[in-house]
């Protein structure tokens, strides 16, 4: 099972009414602290990614408005990006609008768009044959009118005269002076190497807009909370013509009312009745398929497993199934009639204890620690 996710104010280091500017200002920092190439730390980079993700949502008034009320749970299916599949530079270029920037030099290079990330639900009866689930989520799409360019109809993108298509500039005055080569985002053009004399009015020359997408996932039979299932090109289209990213999706597999999950096995805990435990008795056990026969040996002690083959979970590889393991618990009745407890004491009077094999071995111990045989 993955780790609670923090409180994204918290990761932040903010209060619940935090600003917009006060937001954007604590990632900024946060970022550039715990960005890989500066930050030799072994937690560095999970702290960048987990300050990322607060800042997606708490920047976006309708997910910071769904956290608020509802915490993690209320942004399942909200489209967050998955970013611990993600590079930081990756990160960066998403948010390049506060970034003055870079961590590296070289020309533009095209990159694949943003991975998504969501949470399904299945049952273990349905681990068993697998199943299919439709996913319905929102991300940040192409505009339509505009195809992605940010150009209004019948207008083009144009080489920035800035950077000549680089999307970076080299800093070399100022600070650039004492520190060395700097390269920075071109602030002509935001990174994107070209620039737009008519933005289109519908994204405001961003050329993406919010869209609700809906997928089909297959689950596979075997498969185990909280693994992933990656649905490649759903997720968000890269700049410029570049490949989509994917979507992942992690699935929870709800608890079962009877039975409980290990590795390919289920277990079941059986309670019966000492005197099915001593005579021996047919009983029905719950499956996933519905009520299987389990025989009782005589004898049984509490604690003891007994095994229904072939009737676990499929091995996710091989198909092959597990077994139904039966730990069997022995109750003792509270309360009895007289009649019972009549036949109960008879049978008392009649017990040999001796002749038990666990309890003539504990009696055989007690009598050589009274002897003195064993005081440690």
């Amino acid at each position: 099972m993955s780790a609670a996710k923090r409180d994204y104010y918290d990761v932040l280091g903010l209060a619940r009414d935090a600003t917009a500017e006060q937001i954007k200002k604590a990632y900024r920092k946060l970022a550039h602290k715990f960005h890989p190439d500066r930050n030799g730390d072994s937690g560095a980079e999970t702290k960048f990614k987990e300050a990322a993700e607060a800042y997606e949502v708490l920047s976006d008034v309708e997910k910071k408005q769904q956290f608020d009320q509802f915490g993690h749970a209320g942004l399942r299916g909200a489209g967050i990006h998955d970013y611990s599949n993600m590079g930081a530079s990756d990160i960066f270029s998403m948010f390049n609008d506060i970034f003055g920037s870079t961590f590296g030099g070289g020309r533009r290079r095209s990159q694949r768009g943003a991975d998504l990330q969501t949470q399904i639900e299945v049952t273990l009866a349905e681990v068993l044959e697998g199943t299919e689930r439709t996913i319905d989520y929102t991300t940040q799409d192409l505009c339509d009118p505009c195809g992605g360019t940010g150009a209004a109809p019948g207008s083009k993108r144009k080489t920035c005269a800035t950077c000549g298509g680089y999307g970076q500039v080299e800093q070399t005055g100022g600070l650039g002076a004492l520190l060395g080569r700097v390269i920075t985002t071109c602030p002509a053009c935001r990174g994107r190497g070209s620039s737009i004399s008519t933005p289109c009015r519908p994204c405001r020359g961003t050329g993406r807009a919010a869209k609700n997408r809906s997928v089909l996932a297959r689950i596979p039979a075997g498969i185990h909370d909280g693994q992933a299932i990656r649905l490649r090109g759903e997720g968000e289209p890269g700049p410029d013509g570049a490949e989509r990213g994917d979507l992942h999706c992690y699935v929870r597999v709800a608890a079962h009312p009877f039975l409980e999950r290990q590795d390919n096995d289920l277990v079941c805990r059986m309670p019966i009745g000492f005197t099915q435990a001593s005579l021996g008795a047919n009983v029905e056990v719950p499956t996933l398929t519905g009520k299987a026969q389990l025989t009782i040996p005589r004898g049984t002690q509490h604690g003891q497993v007994l095994r229904l083959a072939g009737l676990g979970v499929p091995d996710l590889r091989t198909g092959r199934r597990g077994d139904e393991l039966v730990l069997v618990l022995i109750e003792i009745p509270r309360k009895m009639n007289k009649h019972q407890e009549s036949i109960l004491r008879q049978f008392a009077e009649t017990e040999d204890k001796s002749v038990l094999p666990e309890s003539k071995g504990f009696f055989d111990k007690v009598v050589e620690y009274i002897a003195g045989g064993d005081r440690d």
